[in-house]
């Protein structure tokens, strides 16, 4: 029943290429072991494996695994009087919770550097723009600022990560996910390079959700977001006092 809709997304994604659509979309199968992650209290992480097929001409892979995006401020923090305090926020739009690239050779050498900004592979390629037009000298610094911040969370990825091929038409890689990826629906798109161009792409959709405790509390405070602070507050409050306690009788 998915056959379709991967045909159309396939379809869509090569025409910004200008590449020949349907019958190329039938070069290309992948899919992922899971289709959904859930965290649990206690979560530490994830891997999925991602696997797929090619026709028997050769080519290069690449995935590409991008969550869900939201606006994010960047602040840069300024000495006043001695003390550091956070200046100005930038704020970004649709920027990525997780960007993940990974390939069968670098990058670099499967495509232009024009096409990689056209299909936004790669992290010099992934546009991250600002809400307000601002000075493109801060708004480069911003940019940085944010990457940086996103690749110490293990968000974001430094280099592509490596795809297994077997026997020419069979490939493999696992994708890791850290503890604090963001709740939200991901799309994890496969593409297929012969000369240079994408000439078949699959796009497979993927679920990260809460579940079990953890999503009663995410519920809890979204819903009932007044009472949640008025439990926390008190929760916070027993906590001091039976540490008080403890240390007392100690």
């Amino acid at each position: 029943m998915r056959r379709p809709a991967a045909l159309a997304t396939a379809t869509a994604l090569l025409a910004l290429t200008g590449a020949a659509p349907l019958a190329a979309a039938e070069q290309l199968i992948a899919d992922l072991s899971s289709r959904e992650i859930r965290i649990t209290t206690g979560f530490t992480g994830a891997e999925l494996l991602l696997f797929g097929a090619t026709d028997a001409r050769a080519g290069d892979i690449v995935i590409v695994v991008r969550g869900p995006g939201r606006v994010e401020e960047v602040r840069r923090k300024h000495r006043v009087a001695g003390i550091w305090m956070n200046g100005p926020a930038v704020p970004f739009k649709n920027v990525p919770g997780f960007y993940y690239v990974a390939s069968t050779r670098p990058i670099e050498d499967i495509a232009k550097p024009p096409l990689l900004e056209q299909l936004q592979i790669g992290l010099p390629a992934l546009r991250l723009e600002t809400v307000r037009p601002a000075d493109p000298e801060v708004e480069d610094s911003y940019r940085e600022g944010l990457v940086r911040l996103k690749r110490n969370r293990s968000l974001y990825d430094a280099e592509a990560g490596t795809i297994t091929v077997i026997g020419d038409r069979l490939f493999r890689t696992t994708i890791s996910f850290p503890a604090g990826v963001p709740t939200g629906e991901y799309q994890v798109k496969v593409y297929l390079f012969r000369d240079g161009k994408p000439v078949s792409a699959s796009a497979t959709p993927l679920l990260v959700l809460k579940s079990g405790l953890e999503a009663a509390i995410f519920r809890f405070a979204h819903d009932q977001s007044a009472l949640y602070g008025i439990v926390a507050i008190l929760a916070a409050l027993v906590a001091g006092w039976l540490a008080g306690v403890i240390f007392r009788k100690a």
